[in-house]
């Protein structure tokens, strides 16, 4: 059967077994298909919604309903004609993508498309205040605007103890007398080889100090995971500064590579999270990120983690070697963060998404199946 065959079965069927759902009474959450960050966000949120009582309906079928309500996790995708001009009421996530932002026109195509179709989103979850003044900017309306973080799941994120740090580094051939530092983000464009940089997650920046810092730390190595870390392969060849790319095959997995790190290292020039914050603190792994994001409410310096400002290439090695010289602070660190990784699982988060939910879909109404 050819896929165009398949999607009109697919479209028949969904017709006939949604004619007879009430308005909004069930919820589809659209990620990517990337199978990376926002597919994680869309299962996050179809399992939030689902504790807090919601009828979520398979994402395939999106497209083909009526009059239902889609959350879409990626907002480049979401205000989209399919999205805007469909008959579902619409929500979306807007993480980040700074207008104006030199080298990615699509930032502004998006937020010139919110101004326009301002009245038609009837949900916005950001992250950080700077997104949230931008979204109101726009003219989204400010009861449709919610401060949600990104959570996390502290199921998969245990504290790393020596037997489970001695463990990953076996297993991720990471030498066990390394100082490891780990990169766990995509910071090439597209979802291949990842030559061409993706600048807003500053893979630049990370390349600069690592190779700042290998002189002053011998035993330095870097761990990063994740797609499309093309750019950054090739400039630790350039550098010869030794490192491991653990290619995994799920974001389950992230929390045994956290285990191998001394370091959790953020160099983005823009961010809606990253989760390495909160991943990082939960699985008690000392933080050094730029002031981006949810760092920028998250994070308090010398605390839970030490910030630096955004391209400020000296301050984010100098941080490295504080932790790299500084057992006690690297302590403080590492148990300080885990409450804070807490205070924002995923669980933790509910009575927000309820918030956002509440008049968004439905749920106290006899349905049909």
């Amino acid at each position: 059967m050819t896929t165009a065959l398949q999607r009109l079965t697919l479209g028949a069927y969904v017709l006939a077994r949604t004619a007879a759902w009430p308005d909004a009474s069930r919820l589809f959450v659209v990620g990517d298909g990337f199978g990376w960050s926002i597919d994680d966000d869309r299962a996050r949120l179809t399992a939030t919604a689902r504790r807090l009582g919601y009828e979520v309906a398979p994402p395939s079928w999106a497209r083909f309903g009526r009059r239902q309500a889609v959350f879409h996790h990626d907002h480049f995708g979401a205000l989209q004609p399919r999205w805007l001009q469909s008959s579902h009421r619409l929500g979306l996530s807007y993480f980040h993508g700074r207008p104006g932002t030199a080298g990615y026109a699509e930032f502004d195509h998006a937020y010139e498309t919110l101004k326009k179709h301002a009245s038609r989103v009837d949900r916005v979850q950001v992250t950080h205040a700077e997104m949230h003044e931008l979204v109101a900017d726009a003219g989204v309306a400010a009861d449709r605007i919610f401060r949600i973080p990104i959570g996390v799941d502290l199921a998969r994120f245990s504290v790393a103890g020596p037997s489970s740090r001695s463990t990953a580094r076996e297993l991720l051939g990471v030498p066990s007398s390394a100082f490891t530092i780990g990169s766990f983000l995509k910071d090439g464009i597209g979802l291949g080889d990842g030559r061409e940089p993706k600048l807003v997650k500053g893979p630049d920046t990370l390349v600069a100090v690592l190779d700042r810092l290998r002189t002053s730390i011998p035993e330095l190595f870097v761990l990063i995971t994740g797609p499309a870390r093309g750019y950054v392969r090739k400039e630790l060849d350039r550098l010869h500064i030794p490192y491991k790319h653990h290619v995994l095959t799920s974001r389950d997995e992230l929390a045994r590579v956290y285990h191998a790190l001394d370091v959790s290292l953020v160099t983005s020039r823009q961010e809606g999270g990253p989760k390495a914050l909160l991943e990082s603190m939960a699985a008690g792994i000392p933080l050094v990120t730029t002031r981006v994001g949810q760092a920028t409410e998250l994070v308090v310096d010398g605390q839970n983690g030490l910030v630096a400002s955004v391209d400020d290439v000296e301050a984010l090695a100098d941080a490295v070697l504080r932790i790299h010289a500084d057992g006690e602070l690297a302590t403080r660190l590492r148990w300080r963060g885990r409450p804070t990784a807490e205070a924002h699982a995923e669980e933790r988060l509910d009575s927000r998404w309820a918030e956002l939910l509440e008049g968004f879909v439905k749920k106290d109404e006899a349905r049909a199946d």
